[in-house]
């Protein structure tokens, strides 16, 4: 008996330009941001499909945050410019020697299409890239064009505290909370609006795409967007897991389910699970384990620690669960835990930790034994206004 499907609900945006070209893109030259998960519902990859599409007005292709193939499997692991194999036509990396497009980058083309899978989390850099690309089409008199896809976490959902500006980086560049609850294109229009870019900007909706869904309902393929985002599974627990990048404590990395995972050689997984498990997390289990990571932190050694089992999706809250969890692991590791130390993200003087928080006053609060259920009650006005503010640019009803 063949595998049971679940059937497409949602056309991204690529395939609604593609079913219905735009005349505004009449005899422009194209440029297109993409990786390998910028693909049709047949798995083609977005720059055949333009190509074919627009005949011969296919410029030049630009790569984010782990190359043009997702090759690069860490944080500050630059690619360097090179040539598609499949179409003869330039690759800028914006992650390499330059994260800002240049002039000459933007020589080659008129419009600028975009079609990038975001995880729905602020410390996730595709949503910064697109910020510079905006501002240099601004500034170089090109437009900027979105084909919008899914927010994997669903777009119903805000969480945690807003960035503050003074703590900026490539992590997180302008007020946005953990979970910020929009589309790509949603989040260009935010951008745009709240910002004053300033871009000559268009957004492509999907089709079928309502607030309330997650990835798994939408029917489309899952291409991991970067190395360590295998699955719909690994980008809802992302927006909390992703804490443990900023500590000694490993994420996962270099195992099948970075992310699920967390742990260290000094944990010790039932304790843990016991600690965690008795704060009545709502929507997850914390299943004690032993992993041994191939690469990465504590690479080649046996980590105790706990895999994060989602139950209930609604109920689940990624960024104060991971904090929760962050605490217990403290508990325990006492001063065998420790924060990560600089580099991250080209910030070389302010600790990791402080830049994936947005705001170094948290990390103060935390080594305080804070607890997070108060740091909650803290953000939540803000929290708040952003969800009452961010409604202007939403395309999509509940």
């Amino acid at each position: 008996m063949p595998p049971t499907t679940n059937p497409t609900k949602v056309k991204s945006g690529l395939e609604v330009l593609l079913d219905d070209p735009a005349p505004w893109l009449a005899d422009r030259r194209l440029g297109l941001l993409c990786n390998p998960a910028s693909v049709d519902r047949h798995l083609v990859h977005a720059r055949v499909r333009i190509a074919e599409r627009f005949a011969g007005r296919l410029e030049a292709l630009y790569s984010p945050q782990h190359g043009f193939f997702a090759e690069k499997q860490d944080n500050m692991i630059e690619s360097s410019h090179r040539r598609d194999p499949l179409l003869g036509i330039p690759v800028f990396s914006l992650y390499g020697t330059a994260r800002r497009p240049t002039a000459d980058m933007l020589a080659p083309i008129d419009v600028l299409l975009v079609d990038l899978q975001d995880v729905g989390c602020r410390v996730y850099t595709f949503v910064w890239t697109l910020s510079y690309c905006m501002e240099a089409a601004a500034r170089h008199g090109r437009q900027v064009v979105v084909l919008d896809r899914p927010n994997p976490i669903g777009g119903a959902a805000v969480e945690g505290n807003l960035l503050d500006p003074a703590w900026a980086s490539f992590v997180g560049r302008y007020p946005l909370p953990m979970r910020h609850g929009l589309t790509m294109g949603e989040l260009a229009r935010w951008l745009n609006e709240a910002h004053d870019i300033g871009c000559d900007l268009t957004v492509v909706p999907m089709a079928g795409w309502r607030r309330r869904m997650y990835f798994i309902d939408t029917g489309l393929p899952w291409v991991a967007p970067s190395p360590n985002m295998p699955t719909p599974a690994t980008a809802l627990v992302y927006p909390g897991q992703v804490l443990w990048e900023g500590t000694n404590v490993s994420e996962g990395r270099g195992t099948t389910q970075p992310f699920e995972l967390v742990g260290a050689p000094f944990l010790d997984p039932d304790r843990l699970a016991a600690d965690i498990s008795a704060r009545d997390v709502p929507g997850v289990t914390f299943r004690p384990v032993v992993f041994e990571p191939t690469s990465g932190k504590w690479a080649g050694e046996p980590c105790g620690g706990v895999q994060l089992h989602v139950t209930d999706t609604d109920a689940y809250a990624p960024y104060i669960t991971s904090l929760m969890l962050l605490q217990a692991v403290r508990r325990q590791a006492g001063e065998a835990f420790a924060w990560k130390p600089p580099p991250y993200e080209y910030e070389f003087a302010r600790l990791p930790i402080d830049l994936i928080l947005g705001d170094g006053r948290l990390r103060l609060r935390l080594e305080e034994a804070g607890d997070p259920a108060a740091l909650r009650q803290d953000w939540t006005p803000a929290l708040k206004d952003f969800a009452a503010r961010s409604r202007s640019c939403h395309l999509y009803g509940e």
